[in-house]
């Protein structure tokens, strides 16, 4: 049987690592792609061949073949538990980690100097609309907490997306058992003794 394509691990959680968000992002693209936007192929490794040799009345039945065959539950659990919620719980706890870097104070930040000054700047401003009515604009610099923050908002709503049209592909090839993806999710964690996220 092909085995299907495993997840990147997930890299070593500083707030480096989230400031540099070409980095975040990077991981959450790789690790979307060999889990989630494969899911077709990921499953389709898990469908055993037939036993029995080629059939050769088989390339000419009449009748259309499905188009998705139901696969073995155990083989569906086995990916399930082994391959994608890892997955999803990678980068649940990525983009935990990163969220609350967002949130919190940020001693190192290379631009509050800057920002500072042009805060000043702009008290001293004089502001004359009459003469120039653009001239009451100022645009101060975003903090990187608060641009962070942003992309982490961006990429959870990205990852439900994700996930629900995932989730909904393993139904339709695994047999659905009625449960969400957050539910699924969630009673696996419990049973692993993770952290809900």
């Amino acid at each position: 049987m092909v085995q299907p394509t495993s997840a990147p691990s997930a890299p070593a959680l500083t707030p480096q690592f989230c400031f540099s968000t070409a980095a975040l992002r990077d991981f959450l693209r790789v690790s979307r792609s060999a889990i989630d936007d494969t899911i077709t192929q990921n499953l389709n490794a898990l469908v055993t061949p037939s036993r029995a040799g080629f059939d050769p009345s088989s390339t000419t039945q009449r009748s259309p073949r499905p188009l998705s065959r139901q696969i073995d539950p155990a083989a569906c659990q086995e990916f399930k538990d082994q391959v994608l919620f890892p997955s999803w719980q990678a980068r649940s706890q990525v983009l935990s980690y990163c969220a609350l870097v967002a949130t919190s104070p940020d001693p190192d930040d290379p631009e509050a100097a800057i920002r500072e000054a042009e805060k000043q700047k702009d008290r001293e401003r004089v502001v004359n609309e009459r003469l120039d009515p653009y001239s009451a604009r100022f645009f101060p610099r975003e903090p990187r907490t608060e641009q962070l923050a942003s992309v982490i908002r961006m990429e959870q709503g990205v990852e439900n997306i994700v996930r629900t049209r995932t989730w909904g592909i393993v139904g339709e090839r695994c047999g659905s058992d009625g449960k969400t993806w957050e539910q699924a999710l969630g009673e696996w964690r419990r049973d692993k003794h993770l952290p809900l996220a």
